[in-house]
């Protein structure tokens, strides 16, 4: 395992230089879930939530909070994303499982450094905002599970998730 990369010889953070690194094409997925009762699913999949389209006001959150990522983690770069994109699927109650609607984020960009925090980012923001719009009828819904499923270019080469 290598060594921290936002710290200094000092033990200072600081933000990594990426001057000398060469731009490649970067790619990152994340996903996570929101769980919930299964008449919040049913409000949420018929569109009548009183707040609007949850699934699609939550999309353009994910988008703007990817876009954003670089203002709310400090030490993250300021990136020019060329494509962020967001999926929904959802799962009904089951065999002791919750009901829940999955999101799933993909991110890219052509420079010198990586998109797994703008894809953690817009995933984490997808699913609060699935919780904001739904809270009145369900405050017990729970996001779990959020993580970086894949990562591709890069010095460091491809990482995939073992499910």
């Amino acid at each position: 395992m290598s060594s921290l990369t936002h710290f200094d010889a000092q033990g200072q953070a600081h933000m990594v230089d990426v001057a000398g690194k060469a731009s490649t094409h970067r790619v990152a997925v994340a996903g996570g879930c929101i769980e919930m009762l299964p008449q919040t699913l049913d409000i949420i999949l018929a569109g009548s939530a009183k707040k609007g389209d949850v699934l699609g006001i939550a999309r353009i959150a994910g988008i703007q909070a990817a876009k954003k990522t670089s203002d709310l983690i400090p030490l993250c770069h300021p990136l020019a994303l060329t494509r962020v994109a967001l999926e929904f699927s959802s799962a009904p109650q089951h065999e002791g499982a919750a009901a829940r609607v999955e999101c799933r984020a993909t991110v890219e960009t052509f420079g010198p450094t990586g998109v797994e925090m703008e894809a953690l980012t817009a995933v984490q923001i997808a699913l609060l905002t699935i919780y904001d719009m739904c809270k009145a009828v369900d405050r017990g819904m729970t996001i779990t599970g959020v993580r970086l499923l894949e990562k591709h270019g890069g010095k460091s080469g491809s990482f995939v998730t073992r499910e």
